[in-house]
């Protein structure tokens, strides 16, 4: 198992658990909020931004946590393992809200420089609108996974220490 590719609605805990699976598998590791933005919030182009995850994705091994569903066509195809943290709403705008109070004004290591915590009303409209605008379209991505091709279905982050031996047993056995 060499590329993991984590997802699912902002304030799920990507980046941490990405993070954790990196430092645990020893894979390099990629978050994707920090390649997309660029100082003040900025954001590249489309066809700039395809062609860095396209470099990104085509890496021989790492964790890469973030959704960019516009960009899963290049990364789905290359991952071995997919976990997918499908929480509660409540708990993804909770951990936000929580991840704000605890970050403000401060540039967090899973963003791009410059780029301060902040709170944002419309991103937090995104993650109430999570389950019903993406979630129906990542379960139907993940039913088109290889056969070759992990899945992991996190629903509850009880199940994460699980998730992580799970894969550090696959890893050793390959």
């Amino acid at each position: 198992m060499h590329r993991i590719l984590v997802i699912g609605s902002p304030g799920a805990g990507k980046s941490t658990l990405a993070r954790r699976l990196s430092e645990r598998l020893d894979l390099p590791l990629i978050h994707l909020d920090r390649e997309y933005f660029g100082p003040g919030w900025t954001m590249p182009p489309r066809p700039e931004w395809r062609e860095r995850v396209n470099a990104l994705a085509a890496r021989p091994a790492w964790v890469m946590d973030g959704n960019y569903a516009s960009t899963f066509d290049i990364r789905v195809p290359r991952a071995t393992a997919v976990v997918w943290l499908d929480l509660p709403r409540w708990r993804c705008a909770f951990s936000v809200l929580w991840r704000v109070a605890r970050n403000y004004g401060r540039v967090r290591p899973d963003l791009g420089p410059d780029c301060p915590e902040k709170f944002d009303l419309s991103f937090m409209r995104w993650i109430w609108s999570y389950p019903r605008t993406m979630r129906p379209k990542t379960a139907r991505m993940l039913e088109r996974l290889r056969p070759d091709q992990r899945v992991f279905v996190v629903r509850s982050r009880s199940d994460i220490p699980a998730l992580e031996a799970n894969l550090t047993h696959i890893k050793e056995a390959a």
